[in-house]
C-alpha cells in the first residue's frame, strides 16, 4: 500500500501512517480472517459521531484491503442515501418541519440502500448512490459508480450506523433548544424514532462485523463537525451555496445529539472492535471481542 499516497489524498499528516500500522492494520486483519471462506460479502458497519475519523478509516479500510489483499471492496455512507430536497420538503409538509434537514433517520432512502445490498450480494449491475452535501441533493445518477462483481467487503460507515430505537417514555424530555422549542410536542424525535425501529434495522443486521469510533462525548461534536464543513468548503469552491456557516453548525448538531449521546451509552457493547477516542480524535484504547 503507497501510504504517501494514502495521506496525500486524503489530506493527512505523515503521523497517520505510525496509527494506522498501530491500530488500523490489525483491524483489517481481523476483517480478513472473517471473510476467509465466505460465500457472500462480509459487511462491515462504521460507527461515530460526526467529524470522529469514519470516511478516513473507511477509505484506509478500502484502500489496504484492495491495494495489499486484491480484495473487491465497496464503500458506502449512510449519507449517499440522504433524501433529496424535494421529498425531505414534502416530509417537512406531511409530518414536521425539522425534516426538511438531511441528517437523522427518516431522512434517507433505506428502500434505495436495501436494493443496493441485495443488488451487490447478487452480483448484479448495481448503482452505487452518492450525496453532495454542497448542493444537498444527490449527485446525477449518471455519475454513480457502477460495480457488476460481488465485492469481498461491503463497508458502511455513518454516523448513526446500528443504533436502535429508544424507548418512547425517554422521548418526552426535551435534550436541547431544538427539541424544546422546535418540536415541543415531540412529533419529529417520534417520527424519527420509529424510523430506527423499522426500515433502519433491516439494514443494519446485515451487518457481520461492528466497528465504533467513540468519543469522549457530545460536547467534541460542535468542534469536530466545524472542521469538516470548512474542509469542505474549500473543496467546495465556487459550488459551496450548500455550505453551513459557523452558527449554522451549531444549530444543525443539535438534530444529531439524542441519537449521538444514545449510541455513546449503548453501541459500544454491541459492537466487535471500539475505539475510544479522547478530544483531539486521538485513539487511547481499543476493546476488541472478535
Amino acid at each position: 500500500m503507497d501510504i504517501h499516497g494514502f495521506l496525500a489524498v486524503q489530506q493527512l499528516p505523515n503521523s497517520y501512517a505510525a496509527i494506522a500500522q498501530k491500530w488500523f492494520t490489525p483491524l483489517c486483519d481481523r476483517l480478513l480472517k472473517h471473510q476467509e471462506g465466505a460465500k457472500s460479502p462480509l459487511i462491515v458497519g462504521i460507527n461515530g459521531c460526526q467529524g470522529s475519523g469514519k470516511s478516513t478509516l473507511t477509505s484506509f479500510i478500502d484502500a489496504y484491503l484492495s491495494s495489499v489483499h486484491n480484495k473487491n471492496v465497496v464503500s458506502l455512507s449512510i449519507d449517499d442515501f440522504y433524501l433529496d430536497q424535494s421529498d425531505r420538503n414534502e416530509l417537512a409538509n406531511k409530518v414536521h418541519p425539522l425534516l426538511k434537514t438531511r441528517g437523522v433517520p427518516g431522512t434517507h432512502d433505506i428502500t434505495l440502500a436495501l436494493n443496493t445490498f441485495r443488488q451487490l450480494k447478487a452480483g448484479e449491475k448495481t448503482q452505487l448512490p452518492r450525496f453532495n452535501k454542497a448542493t444537498d441533493n444527490p449527485f446525477p445518477k449518471a455519475q454513480w459508480p457502477v460495480i457488476e462483481v460481488v465485492p469481498d467487503f461491503i463497508i458502511l460507515e455513518g454516523w448513526c450506523v446500528g443504533v436502535s430505537a429508544e424507548d418512547t417514555a425517554s422521548l418526552k424530555k426535551p435534550i436541547n433548544k431544538l427539541e424544546e422549542i422546535e418540536d415541543s410536542e415531540a412529533i419529529w424525535r417520534t417520527f424519527v424514532n420509529e424510523a430506527i425501529s423499522d426500515q433502519y434495522q433491516a439494514l443494519f443486521n446485515q451487518i457481520d462485523y461492528r466497528v465504533m469510533l467513540k468519543a469522549p462525548s457530545f460536547d467534541c461534536v460542535y468542534k469536530w463537525r466545524l472542521e469538516q464543513e470548512h474542509k469542505l468548503a474549500k473543496s467546495a469552491a465556487s459550488d459551496s451555496k450548500g455550505v453551513m456557516s459557523d452558527d449554522e453548525v451549531a444549530n444543525f448538531v443539535q438534530h444529531y445529539q439524542r441519537i449521538t449521546e444514545f449510541a455513546l451509552r449503548t453501541m459500544p457493547d454491541k459492537c466487535d472492535t471500539v475505539f475510544t477516542l479522547d478530544s483531539s480524535r486521538s485513539i487511547i484504547e481499543q476493546d476488541v471481542r472478535k
